[in-house]
């Protein structure tokens, strides 16, 4: 991971936070193929090492928009070929934040349409300002939505909803987003970074293993039958008991004191 980005920008707190902004605001955040190396760079050296981050914010610059989708000025007159190049790089991009091994929190500042709801829902959970919209709009473009939107939003919302918001390609409201799972908490706007923030912050007081084996099992256990998912998890559990902090967080209670976590 590098310290700087064309397209991103990074800040990191001493308790693990890795806040990571999408930062073409004059174009509405929108992803272009620069873009998707940065952030597909950033997450995928985050699947090697995580080094002192424990949980990452994923938000857009400004006020009107997280992320606007695909660059389509970019797009314009590009080859099929191209196109197809382009979007294997978007793919593994978009693959990579759902495939953080450590929490990944989007906090939704503004508009989030097509690619950006599809970045949306590759996180773990979701914030918003209530002012904000959201839509899969790609099949009034000739295309259909290809960053996992077909898969994790029908996940969320149930398969019907997925296909009205889909097949339609109509924008919904913030509180609508609330209501059908893709957001968990509305705020006023301004307010969203620091929200995503302090549940971060109660993220990273958590023992980092056992946070990272808990999204896991989550993670993996709903792709298989609930019998397979029970074993699932205590293969992830039992690897565990062996950590320095599994026994650190049992020797603080009982010492009543605040844990100190080292992640081994």
């Amino acid at each position: 991971m590098k310290d700087q980005y064309d397209t991103i920008a990074l800040a990191s707190t001493d308790d693990g936070i890795l806040t990571v902004t999408l930062n073409r605001p004059q174009v509405a955040n929108a992803l272009n193929t620069q873009m998707g190396h940065d952030i597909y760079d950033v997450f995928g050296s985050l699947a090697i090492d995580q080094g002192k981050t424990r949980c990452v914010v994923l938000t857009g610059a400004g006020e009107k928009a997280f992320c606007g989708g695909a660059d389509l000025k970019e797009r314009n007159g590009i080859t099929d070929e191209q196109w197809l190049v382009q979007h294997a790089l978007f793919e593994r991009m978009f693959r990579s934040i759902l495939d953080c091994p450590i929490p990944v929190i989007a906090a939704i500042n503004g508009a989030a349409f097509a690619g950006g709801l599809e970045m949306t829902m590759c996180c773990d959970f979701s914030y918003a300002v209530r002012t904000a919209r959201f839509a899969l709009t790609e099949v009034t473009l000739g295309i259909m939505p290809g960053g996992c939107g077909t898969q994790t939003l029908p996940r969320t919302v149930g398969e019907r909803r997925a296909k009205e918001i889909i097949l339609t390609g109509e924008p919904f409201t913030a509180e609508q987003a609330a209501e059908w799972g893709v957001i968990n908490r509305l705020c006023e706007p301004g307010e969203v970074l620091a929200l995503a923030h302090k549940t971060a912050q109660r993220i990273c007081s958590n023992a980092p293993l056992s946070v990272r084996q808990a999204k896991l099992s989550i993670h993996q256990g709903l792709q298989m039958d609930l019998k397979s998912g029970l074993f699932f998890e205590i293969e992830a559990y039992n690897r565990l008991i062996f950590t320095e902090d599994r026994r650190e967080g049992i020797l603080a209670f009982n010492e009543k004191r605040k844990p100190v976590y080292k992640g081994r």
